[in-house]
């Protein structure tokens, strides 16, 4: 009975060391698990500071260059133009420093963008800007938005429309409304052959990077044909990604 009694109480011994020990190495294996997905998520950042560094600093000089181009085809606007193109330059050497703007500031910038663009337009040319704000939302005024985020879908149209038809238009509606931020853009599309762009569409994949890069899933970005009206439509819900940014800290 006694030798009985010992041998079980040398396997209950045996059996919480081994389970103390296994326990240890789970634990050390869980804490090498984190300590590996948090220097993961450093090297992430830095790569994806990286590449939006990379692109923007492609993406800044391609637009003044498209915007000069704009002013010296129509000379006689110039003064007015050069009025919209100052605030546009503002926003463009200080503001796209930091990593988010305002909604509020990027919908004045883009507003800006179209008057400037406008002067290439036709008369009896149809361009509609709607804007749809509420401007009690608190996250309007927060630095949320990526700077120059509604340059692509806005450029394009103006890239593919047939800006000197009366038949032709362009639509171009902001709306702030639930802490989400939407553009939609649409045109009809221009019979005559477009002008070859730039290495593939630069502007279109830059967009489409930098969202995934900022905005993982908190966006849809929406391209399609309807009849003869190419329509873009861009959202983002900053509620979430203002949700996720708090939550990061």
């Amino acid at each position: 009975m006694q030798l009985l009694t010992y041998i079980l109480g040398a396997t209950v011994l045996g059996l919480a060391v081994l389970t103390a020990y296994l326990w240890r190495r789970a634990n050390h294996a869980e804490r090498r698990r984190k300590e590996i997905l948090a220097q993961f998520a450093v090297l992430e950042g830095k790569v994806n500071g990286l590449q939006l560094e990379t692109l923007e600093s492609k993406l800044n000089p391609h637009l003044l260059r498209n915007i000069l181009n704009s002013i010296q085809s129509h000379a006689y606007q110039t003064y007015f133009s050069l009025h919209k193109l100052s605030n546009v330059l503002d926003y463009l050497l200080y503001e796209t420093r930091n990593r988010y703007v305002t909604p509020k500031e990027e919908i004045e910038f883009a507003l800006n963008l179209i008057e400037i663009n406008k002067i290439k337009v036709s008369p009896l040319f149809e361009l509609k800007v709607k804007t749809k704000i509420d401007e009690t939302d608190p996250l309007y005024t927060q630095r949320l938005l990526a700077p120059l985020i509604s340059v692509d879908l806005i450029e394009n149209a103006f890239k593919h429309a047939d800006l000197q038809r009366a038949d032709s238009f362009i639509s171009i509606v902001f709306e702030w409304k639930n802490s989400a931020f939407s553009l939609t853009v649409s045109n009809k599309i221009s019979s005559k052959p477009s002008m070859a762009q730039e290495k593939g569409g630069f502007g279109s994949e830059t967009l489409a990077h930098r969202l995934r890069i900022l905005y993982h899933d908190h966006f849809t970005l929406d391209r399609f044909v309807e009849n003869d009206t190419y329509i873009a439509h861009l959202k983002i819900d900053l509620l979430e990604h203002h949700a996720k940014m708090l939550a990061a800290r």
